[in-house]
């Protein structure tokens, strides 16, 4: 049996999450998210000795999370990049929903607002929801094979992503999906089994090592 450790990226500049290709650059996380993902690493190797595979996605917050998980270790194989582990394009929200103005709530109620009718079929982004979910379970079988009988497998996504492989393996109905995203902590580690049965989940949105109340790590955006 093989086990799959899935990570979220870690807190990425705004701009990361915009739909315009010429607000992409920087370093892909902010300091605090480079932080978390050096916490992450650390958790991780408490847990393991190493990975078997790694695997991200090709997003800049995806990457760079994956580069300092490494940290932690004395050696990792080369991340393979999966485009398949990226996020959905976030779908159009109204001008002025900065993604941290006012807490978060104004982007969040319009993303949520939006993601709602993507998942009813409107045509909101560059690919439907039906092929995000089967892109997702693509992804998740390919990392599967790689763990094999007996071997970890390094996975960093988005929260998006991720809990869309969830959504599926509990049987979440679709229009909760986004509900489960809204949950999900930056770095949040989470535990899949992989065997003869298929996937199974251990644990979900584990954030222990961002949650210490003098950190200042823990963040869900």
């Amino acid at each position: 049996m093989g086990v799959l450790y899935i990570v979220r990226h870690g807190q990425a500049p705004a701009h990361a999450y915009s739909t315009d290709p010429d607000s992409v650059g920087g370093p892909g996380l902010t300091d605090l998210g480079f932080a978390q993902a050096r916490a992450a690493g650390v958790a991780l190797a408490r847990q393991v000795k190493t990975f078997d595979a790694v695997f991200c996605g090709d997003l800049p917050r995806q990457r760079a999370t994956a580069a300092s998980i490494a940290e932690a270790f004395d050696s990792l194989p080369d991340a393979t990049v999966d485009a398949d582990w990226n996020e959905y394009v976030t779908p159009t929200v109204p001008e002025g929903d900065d993604i941290y103005a006012g807490g978060g709530q104004p982007f969040q109620d319009a993303l949520t607002h939006a993601l709602g009718a993507w998942v009813n079929g409107a045509a909101v982004g560059p690919e439907t929801f039906e092929d995000f979910v089967g892109r997702t379970r693509t992804a998740a079988a390919r990392a599967a094979e790689a763990a094999g009988s007996g071997k970890n497998v390094l996975v960093v996504s988005s929260a998006g992503t991720i809990t869309q492989l969830v959504a599926q393996l509990w049987n979440v109905p679709s229009e909760s999906w986004p509900a489960m995203s809204r949950t999900f902590v930056n770095t949040a580690i989470s535990k899949v089994l992989s065997g003869k049965r298929g996937l199974t989940l251990v644990s979900f949105n584990d954030h222990a090592h961002v949650a210490d109340t003098t950190s200042g790590l823990l963040t869900y955006r």
